[in-house]
């Protein structure tokens, strides 16, 4: 799973062997690896939902079309892009797709350049999102840690309070309040002001709202 996020892998689903081959070559010219898939069940079974890349993906196979694959990784959750290709584009065909959420919508033969561009754009977009998430998840753990007292400290901090009115709102005194200020940038691990609301200020706004809405 590590190598997978150190190397983005992109997924190419296609019935037609020669299809596979020519593309995987072409793709891995860019220093993107391919596993390349004939059966797209087999695919849905077995790929790794938790690595880092993108799916090339045919529309018309036997058995399962394309489309129909798609909609089974948006109701999965799955979050790397797909890119759809077909040799028999329509407009109708092409909607549905976006509509489902296909990242790009290419028709055979592939111009090399336009696929990829649009491969590496979809892997990009697709590490900035996980690290994004990732940060999000850390910021929670974090902000878990935080004590109740913290927490109070630290929603009147995102409101723009000093130490001397946040000790004035809960009752306590400035050195106590720089205490727990100290206390909660340590738990965090953020080094300033601004880095602490960028990063926090939409937890604390989630968590009033969660506790004023268990209140009402």
């Amino acid at each position: 799973m590590s190598t997978d996020t150190l190397s983005p892998t992109v997924h190419l689903i296609d019935d037609d062997q020669a299809v596979r081959e020519s593309l995987a070559l072409l793709i891995g010219t860019v220093g993107l690896r391919v596993q390349a898939w004939s059966d797209p069940l087999k695919f849905l079974a077995d790929f790794d939902r938790e690595g880092i890349g993108a799916i090339v993906l045919d529309v018309r196979m036997p058995g399962i079309s394309g489309l129909a694959v798609l909609d089974t990784l948006v109701t999965q959750g799955v979050d790397q892009p797909v890119i759809m290709l077909t040799g028999h584009g329509t407009v109708e065909m092409c909607r549905r797709a976006f509509k489902s959420g296909a990242a790009e919508f290419l028709e055979k033969p592939v111009n090399d350049e336009a696929l990829l561009e649009a491969l590496q754009n979809a892997v990009h977009q697709h590490v900035r999102s996980r690290q994004r998430h990732q940060a999000d998840r850390t910021a929670r753990e974090r902000y878990a840690q935080l004590s109740e007292r913290e927490r109070e400290v630290l929603g009147l901090i995102v409101e723009g309070l000093t130490n001397k009115e946040i000790g004035r709102a809960l009752g306590l005194s400035p050195r106590t309040v720089e205490t727990h200020r100290a206390n909660l940038f340590a738990k965090l691990q953020v080094a300033s002001l601004a880095h602490l609301i960028r990063h926090y200020a939409a937890l604390v706004d989630a968590d009033d709202a969660a506790d004023g809405g268990s209140t009402a």
